[in-house]
C-alpha cells in the first residue's frame, strides 16, 4: 500500500477568495513505514497574503520570490501522488486549493481525486473521539506524538507530524489482521520504486534521537499493543549480523 501523507500552506483561508497555495510537503509511507521518498515545494503566489497568515506560517513574498509558480511543478506533483492514497488533515481545505491551482491550468488537469483516493484524519479522529478537539495539535497531545519543534506551521513539518498521528490512530486495524495482509503486498510495493544509484548515505542518529524514538515506540507499545518498527528493526538484525 502506497500512502502519501499530505500538507499545503496557503496566503489565506479562502480560495474562493483568489488565496494561493505556497507550499506543498508529502510524506510516502509503503505498508505504514516511511521510505524516505518524500515531495516539498515552495511555491511563489501571484498574490498577497491576508492578514494573519505570515505569522501561522513565516513565510514572506520576499522569500517566495524566487520560488517556482504552481504551473512549474505541477506535472512532478501530480506524477508524485498518482495512484497513492492521500492522507490529510480536513482534507476539504487542502484539496479545495488544490482543485483550484488545477482549475486555472485548464480543464485537462482535472480534479487530485480523479488521480488519488482520500482519507481525512479528521473525520477519522472525529469518529474515534466524539466531541473533542481533534486538531494536529490536540491529536498530537492526546496519542502521544512529539510536535514540540511545531512552532510555525509548515507543510512538510505538519505532515511528518500527521504521518505519526495516522499510524497511532489506525494502529488498531493490526488487530484484525490488517498487518498480514500488508506483509503479503509488501514486496510488490517496494519492487515498484527503481533503487537509488550509488550507495546510501549513512547518518547515526545522537543520543537524544534515540532517546526520543525509543519514547515514541513505548508510546505506541502503550496504546497499541506493539510497534511496527520493532519487526522492521528485527528483521534488519540479521542482514546486518552478516
Amino acid at each position: 500500500m502506497r500512502q502519501i501523507i499530505l500538507d499545503t500552506e496557503t496566503t489565506g483561508l479562502e480560495w474562493k477568495k483568489g488565496n494561493r497555495v505556497v507550499e506543498i510537503g508529502c510524506v510516502e509511507l509503503l505498508e505504514r513505514r516511511p521510505s524516505g521518498r518524500n515531495f516539498h515545494r515552495y511555491l511563489k503566489p501571484d498574490c498577497e497574503f491576508e492578514a494573519g497568515a505570515q505569522e501561522v506560517t513565516g513565510l514572506t513574498l520576499e522569500f517566495l520570490a524566487d520560488k517556482p509558480p504552481f504551473e512549474d511543478v505541477v506535472d512532478e506533483f501530480l506524477a508524485y501522488i498518482d495512484g497513492a492514497e492521500l492522507i490529510i488533515h480536513n482534507a476539504a481545505f487542502d484539496l479545495g486549493f488544490l482543485d483550484y491551482e488545477l482549475s486555472r491550468l485548464g480543464d485537462g488537469y482535472g480534479r487530485i481525486a480523479d488521480r488519488a483516493s482520500v482519507v481525512d484524519t479528521l473525520r477519522l479522529a472525529r469518529e474515534r473521539f466524539p466531541g473533542q478537539r481533534n486538531s494536529l495539535d490536540a491529536l498530537c497531545k492526546r496519542l502521544g506524538v512529539d510536535n514540540s519543534h511545531r512552532q510555525l506551521h509548515g507543510a512538510l513539518l505538519d505532515a511528518q507530524i500527521l504521518a505519526d498521528v495516522y499510524v497511532a490512530l489506525t494502529s488498531g486495524q493490526e488487530e484484525i489482521g490488517f498487518g498480514e495482509a500488508q506483509a503479503a503486498s509488501q514486496p510488490a510495493a517496494v519492487a515498484s520504486f527503481a533503487p537509488v544509484a550509488g550507495e546510501r548515505p549513512r547518518i547515526a542518529a545522537s543520543p537524544a534521537e534515540r532517546e526520543a524514538h525509543l519514547r515514541r515506540m513505548e508510546t505506541l507499545r502503550k496504546k497499541a499493543g506493539r510497534a511496527l518498527w520493532d519487526e522492521s528493526e528485527a528483521a534488519a538484525e540479521p542482514a546486518l549480523a552478516g
